[in-house]
């Protein structure tokens, strides 16, 4: 609300602004007859702090019934600086510099995020040390629904309520047999070499070399889980290469066939990583600090029948993802990035049990990824015993 000055403060406005204007007279002055250079290298250092300018003007003229924000002209800023031609001709460039600052904090806008239907196009980046760390986090509103810390973020043409947290069951027992299958639909999937992970590309950021590839990632998962005792399965095997047509097609067949197989399997983890790329071209990591070091960040997906499959009993594989998703949130600082819903189903509709995770993205190292992996591989450990034991 804008505070206009009443009948009896309009005298001591008027004194101000006569002591303000003869401030700026002396300024000019001054510049007749100093060093011109100076003075403007000195102006032109002022008016790269706005803040400056309405301190100036605080001084002078006293704080307004409600202050604006020190960095903005608006409000009572105008209508004095509009009293200085001085101020007037220096507000537009004030007000571009401050809309510059504001643009330089802001990363571009996400271009692509790998939705693991279509082969994205990566581009390596100019310098290997050229890439922007992010941490992804929940925000209100939008897409986003969440119930304390836990955050979904749902990217379906469903119209979801936050009622969808109280959906679907979570069914595990102890079993005799393999409890856990890992697999890996993109096996391919590879991350940034700058840490000296090198490997031979079969295209930007993909690799058959499974040291070096999110199958190693998946490694990873699989030996913290047997060190809890857990039962696991590492299907190895490289389904998006040679060719990236039909990656599900083809993991959807081994997933049945390892299910045929062992039937005591409860637990399916697809694991990938991400691939972020802002509109200008920028590569994005995802990073988190995590007992103190930077880790890959980690982010679950589950799929639905939005895109027309056949899985109904989306909810149930929703159900255990908000599950882990809210022991890796009690556990971490933003290890787990928000939970994504999306219409695809990923071959979710197998098994109740059927989860994708993302490790990191492509800007990540393989380092980041594995100690990443490994915190979530810790926490998903111990929730899993839980819920086979029914507490």
């Amino acid at each position: 609300m804008r505070h206009d000055p009443g009948p009896w403060q309009w005298p001591k406005v008027i004194r101000r602004g006569v002591g303000l204007g003869l401030a700026f007279v002396a300024v000019w002055g001054m510049a007749l007859t100093a060093d011109t250079g100076a003075v403007s290298a000195a102006f032109t250092q002022w008016m790269d702090q706005p803040a400056q300018v309405v301190g100036l003007l605080a001084n002078q003229m006293g704080q307004p019934p409600q202050a604006q924000s020190p960095a903005s002209l608006d409000g009572w800023g105008q209508l004095l600086v509009g009293q200085s031609a001085l101020l007037s001709a220096a507000r537009e460039e004030i007000e571009r510099l401050s809309r510059q600052e504001e643009d330089e904090e802001q990363p571009a806008p996400l271009e692509q995020d790998d939705d693991d239907e279509s082969k994205p196009s990566l581009q390596p980046p100019e310098e290997l040390d050229d890439v922007i760390e992010m941490t992804g986090v929940g925000q209100n509103g939008s897409q986003y629904l969440h119930r304390d810390q836990v955050y979904l973020y749902n990217r379906t043409g469903k119209s979801l309520t936050d009622a969808v947290f109280d959906q679907g069951e979570v069914n595990l027992s102890q079993q005799d047999g393999p409890q856990i299958l890992i697999l890996h639909s993109h096996g391919s999937e590879a991350y940034s070499q700058n840490d000296g992970n090198l490997y031979q590309e079969t295209d930007p950021f993909r690799t058959t070399d499974c040291t070096k590839n999110v199958v190693r990632v998946g490694e990873e998962i699989a030996q913290v889980f047997r060190s809890y005792g857990l039962q696991v399965l590492h299907d190895t095997n490289v389904y998006d290469y040679p060719s990236y047509n039909e990656a599900y097609t083809r993991s959807k067949q081994a997933v049945e066939d390892w299910l045929a197989k062992y039937p005591s399997i409860q637990v399916i983890l697809d694991v990938h990583r991400d691939a972020l790329v802002g509109t200008d071209g920028s590569i994005y990591k995802l990073i988190t600090e995590e007992e103190g070091q930077k880790v890959a960040q980690v982010m679950l997906v589950v799929g639905t029948d939005d895109g027309g499959a056949d899985h109904p009993n989306w909810d149930d594989n929703l159900a255990l993802g908000l599950t882990l998703q809210k022991a890796l949130t009690e556990d971490y600082n933003a290890l787990a990035r928000p939970l994504v819903l999306r219409s695809s189903s990923y071959n979710q509709q197998l098994s109740p049990g059927f989860l994708l995770l993302e490790v990191g993205g492509h800007g990540n190292t393989l380092t980041e990824a594995v100690a990443g992996a490994r915190m979530f591989a810790d926490t998903a450990a111990q929730t899993l015993l839980g819920l086979m034991s029914g507490k």
